[in-house]
Protein backbone atom coordinates (compact mmCIF):
# COMPACT_ATOMS: atom_id res chain seq x y z
CA UNK A 1 0.00 0.00 0.00
CA UNK A 2 1.30 3.34 -0.84
CA UNK A 3 2.30 6.00 1.62
CA UNK A 4 2.08 9.89 1.83
CA UNK A 5 4.96 12.23 3.17
CA UNK A 6 3.33 14.92 3.85
CA UNK A 7 5.88 18.15 5.50
CA UNK A 8 4.71 21.76 6.66
CA UNK A 9 6.15 24.49 4.44
CA UNK A 10 3.88 27.23 6.09
CA UNK A 11 2.83 28.76 9.12
CA UNK A 12 -0.82 28.50 10.32
CA UNK A 13 -0.30 32.02 11.50
CA UNK A 14 -3.70 33.97 10.15
CA UNK A 15 -5.37 30.69 8.85
CA UNK A 16 -9.13 29.75 9.26
CA UNK A 17 -9.53 27.64 13.04
CA UNK A 18 -10.57 24.49 10.80
CA UNK A 19 -7.34 24.46 8.81
CA UNK A 20 -5.60 25.03 12.04
CA UNK A 21 -7.20 21.68 13.69
CA UNK A 22 -6.36 20.00 10.39
CA UNK A 23 -2.89 20.16 10.76
CA UNK A 24 -3.17 19.32 14.15
CA UNK A 25 -4.89 16.70 13.31
CA UNK A 26 -2.27 15.82 10.87
CA UNK A 27 0.31 15.60 13.54
CA UNK A 28 2.50 19.05 12.08
CA UNK A 29 3.12 21.28 14.42
CA UNK A 30 5.98 23.70 13.14
CA UNK A 31 7.48 24.38 10.18
CA UNK A 32 9.87 21.79 9.10
CA UNK A 33 7.96 18.86 10.72
CA UNK A 34 7.02 15.94 8.78
CA UNK A 35 4.74 12.95 9.22
CA UNK A 36 3.86 9.69 6.59
CA UNK A 37 0.13 8.72 6.68
CA UNK A 38 -1.51 5.90 5.15
CA UNK A 39 -2.77 6.79 1.67
CA UNK A 40 -6.53 6.97 2.23
CA UNK A 41 -9.27 9.20 1.16
CA UNK A 42 -9.84 10.75 4.61
CA UNK A 43 -6.26 11.74 4.56
CA UNK A 44 -6.09 12.98 1.16
CA UNK A 45 -9.18 15.21 2.09
CA UNK A 46 -7.13 16.37 4.80
CA UNK A 47 -4.32 17.29 2.77
CA UNK A 48 -6.57 19.40 0.51
CA UNK A 49 -8.04 21.21 2.84
CA UNK A 50 -4.22 22.62 4.02
CA UNK A 51 -2.53 22.05 0.35
CA UNK A 52 -1.45 25.34 0.89
CA UNK A 53 0.62 24.88 3.98
CA UNK A 54 2.03 21.43 3.22
CA UNK A 55 4.35 19.32 0.49
CA UNK A 56 3.15 15.91 -0.75
CA UNK A 57 5.59 13.23 -1.77
CA UNK A 58 4.00 9.59 -2.35
CA UNK A 59 6.02 6.79 -1.35
CA UNK A 60 5.13 3.57 -3.07
CA UNK A 61 5.92 0.43 -0.68
CA UNK A 62 7.60 -2.76 -2.47
CA UNK A 63 4.74 -5.27 -3.31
Amino acid sequence: MARLKVQQKKSTIGCKANQRETMRSLGLKRIGDTVVKEDRPEIRGMVHTVRHLVSVELIQEGD
